[in-house]
């Protein structure tokens, strides 16, 4: 049987073998989940995979910029770093915020990227999910609830879980987080230990891109409402006037994340947590109570490639090549894939709840890992797919993505159901 073909009624089947009809149900039941079959309500059991593909397993589900850096720019930046090491840096705890050298480095590293952040208030993490979980911490608290998008980034929920901090999803459109719908949520809430958590650029997993104008409503309802916006920046790659950090807009209500993993290189852990001054006690107190301290070398691999301009090489160069990607995988994946404002490392498939579930089982049969899309869905509820495209190696999506593709085609034609239309125009990086 070919893909696509649809298989006997579970009572007809069981007539034409002469066994139970438990038995064929049974049957069923376990090769729909192995993804080698899909059921269709009110249609039929269809054939989902006739072969497992051999060899090594495709991961899209890890979120990681491209590999750029080479073993002779690496050995260069830490013979350059010999040359001018500071024993004093590995010799001593470093305060709990930092060296001040470092973060002054850093504060430099979020200029580039469009927030002029005082050194003062930048406190240096473990990467940008420690950052994550120190505002968590020192906003919310056990018992303290979080707003999210409907979807949204899978290590937010892992942190608020683990916190004991309640989720509470708001709807999204296009653009990410519905500013009404915030606001009247706000408005019925009880409780102070709270916050808003928005990925504005590049949103993990849809990839919406919130215009100034939808920025700038969200600030003036969490001002008013005397909300902290927890602003994760990390897929902003490079600066846009037209899409502020909101942090730039609303200082004083914003905790503003960003790090070195997505734009330099996943190994270097280095984040930044930018807070009002009027929290800067309390976010020192939950950055010393995760005990975790930044590698004095990770620091000194970063203010080497600040001075000497290799960040900037670097993240020319993962620009670029996540600039090809994207040809590529918009051009594997037609309109199954929706297509976004800004280039990142991660595509969104929109799919119903049952088809989201359904691919990443397909996906699973046939070697392919994807995003898990209960692991993306505050609400419970999945509308679509995440597809991480910069890990990978360019031969392993082009075997992946048009296997993905085909899948989708399926569910469409499976449901009668037609092409989405992409409604988002890919613009060049400014």
């Amino acid at each position: 049987m070919e893909v696509g073909d649809r298989l006997p009624a579970h009572r007809d089947l069981a007539w034409r073998l002469g066994i139970g009809l438990g038995t064929v149900t049974k049957a069923y039941g376990i090769l729909e989940r192995r993804g080698l079959l899909r059921s269709v309500k009110g249609r039929g059991t269809f054939v989902a995979v006739t072969e497992a593909r051999r060899g090594d397993v495709i991961d899209l589900s890890r979120n990681a910029p491209p590999a750029v850096i080479s073993e002779r720019l690496l050995s260069r930046s830490l013979n350059a770093i010999a040359r001018r090491i500071d024993a004093d840096v590995f010799n001593t705890y470093p305060p709990v915020t930092g060296h001040q050298r470092f973060r002054q480095e850093m504060t430099r590293w979020f200029r580039r990227l469009g927030l002029d952040a005082d050194p003062a208030c930048l406190l240096l993490t473990n990467g940008a999910q420690h950052a994550l979980s120190v505002s968590l911490s020192t906003l919310c608290g056990p018992g303290g609830t979080l707003y999210v998008e409907d979807q949204t980034y899978p290590g937010v929920i892992n942190v608020a879980r683990h916190l004991g901090v309640k989720l509470t999803s708001i709807a999204m459109d296009d653009e990410g987080m519905l500013p009404d719908q915030l606001e009247r949520e706000l408005a019925t809430s009880r409780g102070s230990n709270a916050a808003v958590y928005l990925t504005p650029t590049m949103q993990n997993p849809t990839t919406s891109s919130m215009s100034k104008a939808r920025r700038s409503a969200i600030a003036l309802i969490c001002r008013k409402s005397g909300i902290i916006v927890i602003e994760d920046d990390v897929y902003a790659l490079a600066p846009d006037p037209d899409y502020p950090p909101i942090a730039s807009l609303a200082p004083e209500h914003v905790f503003y994340i960003n790090s070195l993993s997505k734009t330099l290189n996943p190994a270097l852990r280095i984040g930044g947590l930018v807070v009002p001054p009027a929290w800067l006690d309390r976010a020192e107190t939950a950055m010393h109570a995760s005990g975790l301290m930044i590698s004095p070398l990770s620091c000194s691999v970063m203010e080497q490639w600040l001075l000497d301009g290799t960040a900037d090489a670097i993240s020319t160069a993962i620009q670029e090549e996540a600039i090809r990607r994207r040809a590529m995988a918009t051009d594997l994946l037609g309109q199954a894939v929706r297509q976004p404002v800004h280039v990142g490392y991660h595509l969104w498939v929109p799919l119903g709840h049952s088809d989201a579930e359904a691919l990443e089982t397909a996906a699973k049969a046939l070697g392919i890992l994807v995003t898990p899309p209960s692991s993306t869905s505050a609400n419970g509820i999945s509308s679509g797919i995440r597809l991480c495209i910069g890990a990978p190696s360019s031969e392993d999506l082009e075997q992946a993505l048009p296997a993905i593709r085909r899948i989708v085609d399926r569910f469409r034609i499976e449901t009668g159901a037609g092409t989405a239309r992409n409604t988002r125009p890919l613009l060049p990086l400014r």
